[in-house]
């Protein structure tokens, strides 16, 4: 089959792999017909080569038709359309069991000490085979997988895998109030998507912060207040407070994480640390502060007294220097951690209609062949084109 591998910083290539094949009685292979980019697979382009290899298999968006299934799966059939989670998780377990499927017991990489299993997504998380192939082997087929109806195209479901249950979280995280103020930071895929949870579960005042005029413009259209970092700069606190009565946002989401702009030092230490040989760079990410913190220090500095800030941002940096004072004297809730997927399922699939108040049938603003992976990573990474989500087809 065809997928697209890792082999370096900035070094994606699709190339022929084997197929994947039945492994367990429980699998199911998946022939992929859509797969989308993550801001998190742009880590995996720029910065966490100490933990993949090369030819391993990126993406954990996939969606796509049950082409076979183990002697012990029950509830799929060949031909039947599914999305596939990118948390790896057995929905039996004491976590799965709390809403916690990115803690799975049964698939948490216990040698790294991390969570559940990850599609696409290193040794940290298990280093699994990814989504943007061709084909996908999937465990727990009768478990994992999400089936969707026939019909609608992929557009509308594929989100699924992902970034609707990502947004959806944060949301819930963040606990904003009946008719409440909420700010996002970031108006890549999840931030933008935050804003339209946001506003469809009541939000009174939806604030969006970016540097990119197609992000702000995209999230404008929709009815969200927009800043721009790079016109208030340091007033931005100001200027969200003259919105909500001198208080700050009720709410915060940081959907930002380690991508943040500024922080050249930081920006400089997370390079270098990706040119390092795997034997000292591990060590180093895993023990070192490397992670540009901006977009959290701001959020501390956006949400009101008493208000709640919600991390959906991706950080790497185990000893990263956080205001705890600050945080401490306001009284601040933080809640973070990655999308229990399976979690919100039940929430965001009655939503999915032809009447598609998320937006969800027009979300995607590139679609492009597989073969064309590595244009479309180059181009995400540089936010070219206007690009804030990309759909790959096999």
């Amino acid at each position: 089959m065809r997928a697209l591998t890792w082999h370096g910083r900035r070094d994606v290539r699709v190339e022929t792999v084997p197929d994947p094949r039945i492994e367990k009685p429980d699998d199911v292979i998946v022939r992929i017909t859509s797969t989308g980019i993550c801001g998190s697979d742009l880590h995996l382009y720029e910065l966490f080569g100490p933990y993949i290899d090369p030819g391993d298999v990126l993406g954990h968006e996939p969606m796509g038709v049950v082409e076979e299934v183990g002697p012990q799966v029950r509830t799929l059939k060949p031909g039947d359309r599914v999305v596939i989670p990118f948390n790896v998780c057995c929905r039996d377990c004491f976590m799965c069991d709390q809403g916690l499927h990115s803690q799975c017991e049964t698939t948490q990489v216990r040698e790294r000490g991390t969570g559940a299993a990850l599609f696409g997504y290193t040794k940290l998380y298990g280093q699994v085979p990814g989504g943007q192939a061709e084909l996908l082997r999937v465990p727990f087929g009768d478990k994992l997988p999400i089936k969707v109806p026939e019909g609608p195209p992929d557009d509308r479901y594929v989100y699924l895998s992902d970034v609707l249950p990502t947004a959806w979280q944060a949301v819930e995280y963040a606990a904003v109030p009946e008719g409440g103020s909420v700010a996002v930071l970031g108006l890549g895929p999840i931030g933008d998507m935050c804003t339209r949870v946001a506003r469809h579960r009541g939000a009174g005042l939806v604030i969006g912060v970016d540097l990119v005029d197609e992000r702000l413009e995209r999230a404008a259209a929709r009815g969200v207040t927009c800043f721009d970092v790079r016109r208030h700069g340091k007033d931005l606190t100001e200027a969200v407070q003259e919105l909500t009565d001198g208080r700050g946002a009720d709410a915060v989401i940081d959907a930002v994480g380690m991508e943040a702009h500024g922080a050249p030092l930081a920006k400089a230490a997370q390079w270098v640390t990706g040119l390092l040989p795997d034997a000292v760079a591990q060590p180093l990410m895993e023990h070192a502060g490397v992670d540009r913190l901006g977009a959290l220090h701001a959020a501390v500095d956006l949400v009101r007294r008493g208000g709640t800030v919600s991390v959906s941002g991706v950080y790497g940096g185990a000893a990263s220097p956080m205001p705890l004072l600050t945080m401490f004297d306001k009284q601040i809730q933080v809640r973070m951690g990655q999308a229990n997927v399976w979690r919100w399922v039940e929430e965001i699939l009655p939503l999915l209609t032809d009447e598609d108040p998320l937006g969800v049938d027009a979300f995607k603003t590139h679609s492009m062949p597989l073969e064309d992976g590595p244009k479309a990573y180059a181009m995400f990474q540089a936010k070219e084109d206007g690009m804030v989500k990309t759909l790959l087809h096999p």
